[in-house]
């Protein structure tokens, strides 16, 4: 997990070292389809819905690559059935992505990348009792996403796809391993502004 954090931390860092190159920044929203993934087979484990929100910026490093950093709040979870009784989690997290993309010149992106994210609360519901459950979380998740998103040719709209699959455990004081993974759908725009990326160093 270091591992991936500390790529993550470089590639925010070579962001800064590229100049003369394009720069765009832009805001993203969609849908989750999330579960949390355990270890306990016993359990039946339903994905739920949530949503993200947040911005991004996207950086031309050469003419078919590209870096996309982003800071996304989105809201996940996973619907536990315990016999009779159902029992909803409510997780929330500002995740971070750094994305590598392969970019084809009608538009489609590939990505793949190491993220980084905060859990912001966690709540359980289990009929019409709500409990704060953030304690027994850590703070910290990491994890790959994967997928591809399109640009509109001559325009800042585009749609983007992705699969984000959580490597540590987010337990923090359960009996069996926990992570999260699921789908992102949504869309976003970026704004026509190029600017030069500046040094960091």
């Amino acid at each position: 997990m270091k591992f991936l954090l500390s790529v993550a931390l470089v590639a925010f860092f070579m962001t800064g070292t590229v100049t003369a190159q394009k720069v765009s920044f832009g805001i993203k929203g969609g849908l989750n389809v999330y579960s949390i993934h355990n270890n306990d087979k016993s359990l039946d484990n339903r994905p739920v819905a949530g949503f993200h929100i947040g911005a991004l910026s996207h950086i031309h490093l050469s003419e078919k690559f590209a870096l996309q950093p982003e800071v996304v709040f989105s809201t996940i979870g996973s619907n536990y059935k315990y016999g009779p009784d159902e029992t909803r989690y409510n997780l929330s997290y500002i995740n971070v992505p750094v994305l590598l993309q392969y970019m084809f010149k009608n538009g489609l992106r590939l990505q793949a990348g190491p993220q980084v994210s905060f859990l912001v609360h966690a709540r359980s519901h289990t009929g019409d009792i709500k409990s704060d459950i953030r304690e027994d979380f850590r703070t910290a998740d990491f994890g790959l996403a994967t997928g591809a998103s399109y640009l509109v040719p001559n325009t800042g709209f585009g749609f983007d796809a992705r699969f984000n699959l959580g490597l540590s455990d987010i337990n923090k004081n359960g009996t069996f391993k926990s992570s999260n993974r699921g789908l992102q759908v949504g869309v976003f725009y970026l704004f026509n502004k190029k600017i030069k990326a500046l040094y960091l160093f």
